[in-house]
């Protein structure tokens, strides 16, 4: 394809988008490279919908440059959305038609033209294949999102964007698309841009992740560094912290202390725990819980703050089209 040896996916720089006194966006940048799953985590209401509905042309920035497939956004939106796929929350699909034909439906609006056998193979790859012909509305919330993510690949695009895709999914739903996300990636080589509120999800799938704020951006990395199992935060609760702090403090464990309002956390390696867990019972600590969490997740939750009028304010007061690219 034409874009096979291009290294960054998408470019943002800048970017910026107002309601009126409302700041949505606020001079936000990131890249995505290609083969990247790059995770966009956010509290709701951080600004991640809005974002993802610039990159796909469905609102216009107030200011900043968004280039995807190393081409301008604004001049070439025609061409690039050609190669995109997205789906933005909930997918517009007909009910009343089974899988099969809205997925036969979609691939004709959008100038695709694919045989029997081929819409049966991408049916398969979202785990549909034995409910092709059934009506939609039969479906479960979790089926009617892998049916959206065909819908999204029908036209065999490079990027595919997904916003909040396991939303309202009961835990097998969230596993179903988890597992499909992670198909695209590495057996299909998609690029995917994946945005969530759910930490742990990102966690298990992204090669890069990017947590924004209020619009703001506040980290961004590789996920094998944000994810490092050598900074794992554990959180000691006892009947008496001030107790425990203190015994720990005169402990080896006193270089990986902190202290903290709710109980007692320390960083440390995650194959440490265990030692760490004799060490409490053996200093006579009256232990209630121990629980481990990455550093990323105590981070994430010290900084963002949930901001949730902003994409709240947008779904209320911004009306757009199809909640599909195709």
């Amino acid at each position: 394809m034409l874009y096979t040896m291009m290294q960054q996916i998408i470019q943002v720089e800048g970017l910026r988008k107002e309601f009126g006194s409302l700041t949505a966006v606020n001079n936000l940048s990131f890249s995505v490279a290609q083969g990247d799953v790059y995770g966009f985590l956010g509290q709701n209401g951080a600004g991640k919908s809005t974002t993802i509905r610039m990159l796909l042309t469905l609102i216009a920035p107030t200011s900043g440059k968004i280039e995807l497939f190393g081409m301008p956004l604004s001049s070439r939106r025609k061409e690039i959305l050609r190669n995109v796929g997205a789906v933005i929350e909930k997918p517009d699909v007909y009910k009343y038609l089974s899988a099969y034909e809205n997925l036969k439906l979609f691939a004709r609006l959008s100038g695709v033209r694919v045989q029997h056998g081929q819409l049966m193979d991408q049916l398969e790859m979202v785990g549909l294949a034995q409910r092709a012909h059934d009506k939609v509305g039969t479906f479960s919330q979790g089926m009617k999102q892998r049916l959206g993510i065909g819908i999204a690949l029908v036209h065999n695009p490079q990027l595919i964007v997904l916003d909040e895709p396991t939303n309202g999914l009961d835990p097998q739903g969230i596993a179903d698309i988890r597992n499909l996300i992670l198909r695209l990636s590495r057996e299909m080589h998609k690029t995917v841009l994946v945005s969530s509120h759910l930490l742990s999800e990102i966690e298990q799938i992204a090669t890069k992740v990017l947590i924004i704020d209020k619009g703001k951006k506040i980290v961004e990395g590789t996920a094998s560094t944000l994810f490092d199992p050598a900074k794992t935060v554990v959180e000691v609760q006892a009947l008496d912290n001030e107790e425990a702090f203190r015994l720990l403090q005169e402990s080896t464990w006193a270089g990986a202390l902190q202290q903290n309002r709710k109980g007692v956390l320390l960083q440390l390696d995650r194959q440490l725990i265990p030692q760490l867990h004799k060490d409490l019972v053996a200093m006579n600590i009256a232990l209630v819980s121990l629980q481990p969490r990455h550093s990323l997740e105590d981070y994430f939750l010290r900084v963002t703050t949930g901001n949730q009028h902003v994409d709240a304010w947008q779904d209320e007061n911004i009306v757009s089209g199809d909640t599909q690219i195709n």
